[in-house]
């Protein structure tokens, strides 16, 4: 929130408090209006407006405060500060720094009513100018860069508002030198003075000129998911999953090693013992792409199971917002939302105590457009000032008992494009990540099977299609064994068992806590399931050769496949077992 705003007085007072609903008299505000409510002036947002009755809900426990208090309103929207210092920071769902809090506090137990700017306003960053005085800017054109972590490279721009479209305007006077974000740095001729600090709505995306077809991967290194589903840089993915299956893991996997420059992390209503987790491994993970802390180029928002439920609703907008800020500079970023199932939640509970029509399970009538209006700020974009950037929005979904015809997964799938369906069944059988291969899919594969093939292999589509019809003819094979049993197979259905065994094994299977296993790049992945079907070439050519299918399961080197994962020299090792295999498997016929 803005730490800026200044109330427009006290011309409202509390008439009745239900939880984090509060309805407030002869208050003069707008809808989405932020007001603080009480004496202690609990920081609140206004939702509905009939007659001379507001209806607020408040972003803190509303214990305690009566009919009478007073309520004042800023006469502006929940807004976010935007400047240098938002990554290495940890935010609760309004943009509060909770390391500030706790300072501030003396306690990382918060009291009521405590404030503090999302960014550092005091602190002196150096400024480095890329204009000159008399060059043309307009809104959105880069002005400046101010080292803001080891890292990332801040970009200051014009704020998007400041010009209208098309218009333009000169630059009057510039000055490099250390200045806080509420310093001016570029003064323009028609009087606007840019500053390193912005403020956004965070209901409101920011502007940009188009949205393209994202051709690019969001690289994750688990193989299941760049082999088989992948994500590009610019979409959208939903990872839905019961209790325990590792829809956090996964996460944190995503969060740690996928290629994007930037990655804004929000625990939205999770577990406390999860975040806490987060909390303490991120500032000490090492970034694997330049060597430096991960938290060089992170931003976490926390908002666990036991803060207030209105905070919870707006903390999505609060980390969509951020993101779409570092991708106006040009960045590809990376949003994991945990869980949105969580933020619907807390949508319902507000909901029930306005006395809205409810709809499917009690959820609002809104439910699938508010899903909708976060994912489809997600996406590869032209920027206003010509760069081009990314938002990838990846939100886990926790259906109660696993069940996907619930509500928010049936509506999120309807909206996004990748679809990473976790399995109680897998996750019991230690099969991790858990991801169900026949259930899940990515309309992805097309756009991206061309960066693949420049990149990795030309016969990258073909290998994966290979891969997928193996584990669909497993599954069809799996119902008869059931009935009858793996012997009363013919001999070359149970050699297709026993490479899918591998494919499930060796290549599907990943241990997120093995030092060389937990990160797969795209060439490993693809060598490890080349080497499989290397296996499976010479295997059949030796089984029409006359070779009984036990002999050919048997040979010395087929055991070794289930360790190529966790070799170090991979390419080395997987060019000895391919040799192996070939040579073992030749010499039986």
């Amino acid at each position: 929130m803005s730490q800026t705003a200044q109330t427009v007085g006290e011309d409202g007072i509390i008439a009745s408090v239900s939880g984090p609903v509060v309805t407030a008299r002869d208050l003069d505000a707008r809808m989405n209006d932020v007001v603080y409510v009480g004496d202690e002036g609990l920081m609140g947002e206004v939702i509905e407006i009939e007659g001379d009755t507001t209806t607020i809900q408040v972003y803190e426990e509303t214990s305690g405060i009566s009919p009478g208090e007073p309520v004042e309103n800023t006469g502006e929207p929940l807004s976010v500060d935007l400047g240098p210092g938002l990554l290495d920071t940890i935010y609760d769902g309004v943009q509060r720094p909770l390391d500030v809090l706790e300072d501030k506090m003396g306690s990382p137990y918060l009291d009521r009513g405590v404030d503090a700017p999302g960014i550092e306003l005091d602190k002196q960053w150096e400024f480095e100018p890329t204009v000159e005085a008399g060059e043309e800017v307009t809104r959105g054109d880069v002005v400046g860069v101010v080292e803001e972590t080891i890292t990332i490279d801040h970009k200051v721009m014009v704020p998007p508002d400041a010009l209208d479209e098309g218009e333009t305007a000169t630059v009057e006077s510039v000055e490099s030198g250390s200045f806080t974000v509420e310093e001016t740095v570029v003064e323009l001729d028609n009087g606007v003075e840019v500053q390193m600090r912005q403020e956004w709505p965070v209901r409101e995306p920011r502007p940009a000129v188009e949205k393209k077809t994202p051709r690019t991967p969001l690289v994750s290194g688990q193989r299941i998911l760049d082999g088989l589903f992948p994500i590009a840089k610019g979409g959208t993915a939903a990872i839905p999953g019961p209790f325990g299956s590792g829809k956090t893991v996964t996460q944190h996997q995503l969060a740690k090693y996928a290629d994007a420059d930037i990655i804004i992390y929000v625990g939205c209503g999770e577990r406390g013992n999860e975040m806490t987790e987060v909390i303490d491994d991120f500032p000490e993970l090492e970034d694997p792409s330049t060597g430096n802390p991960l938290m060089a180029r992170t931003s976490l928002i926390a908002n666990t199971s036991n803060m207030p439920v209105a905070a919870r609703e707006s903390c999505v907008y609060t980390g969509i917002t951020i993101a779409e800020f570092y991708r106006d500079m040009g960045y590809d970023v990376a949003l994991m939302a945990d869980s949105t199932s969580r933020w619907a939640e807390a949508m319902r509970e507000i909901s029930s105590r306005l006395e809205e029509m409810p709809g499917e399970e009690g959820y609002p009538a809104y439910l699938a457009a508010r899903l909708s209006q976060f994912y489809e700020r997600a996406g590869y974009f032209e920027n206003i000032n010509g760069t081009e950037g990314s938002v990838s929005a990846i939100g886990a979904v926790s259906p109660p008992g696993g069940d996907f015809s619930e509500p928010v997964t049936q509506n999120t799938l309807r909206i996004v494009k990748t679809f990473w369906a976790l399995d109680a069944d897998l996750a019991e059988r230690r099969h991790f990540p858990s991801i169900n291969w026949n259930e899940s899919y990515s309309l992805y594969k097309d756009q991206l099977d061309p960066w693949f093939q420049d990149e990795v292999a030309d016969d990258w589509p073909e290998k994966r299609q290979w891969a997928v019809d193996v584990l669909d003819e497993e599954t069809e094979l799996q119902e008869i064994v059931q009935l009858v049993g793996k012997d009363a197979l013919p001999e070359d259905q149970q050699l297709t068992l026993e490479v899918a065994r591998y494919l499930r094994e060796a290549y599907l299977q990943q241990n997120a806590f093995h030092p060389v296993d937990t990160y797969c790049p795209p060439e490993k992945t693809y060598l490890m399931l080349t080497t499989i079907q290397t296996f499976n070439d010479e295997a059949f050519d030796a089984l029409e050769a006359g070779v009984p299918v036990d002999e050919i399961i048997d040979i010395d080197a087929a055991p070794k496949i289930n360790r190529i994962g966790v070799q170090d020299e991979y390419e080395a090792y997987v060019d000895e077992l391919k040799s192996e295999i070939t040579e073992q498997l030749r010499n039986l016929y």
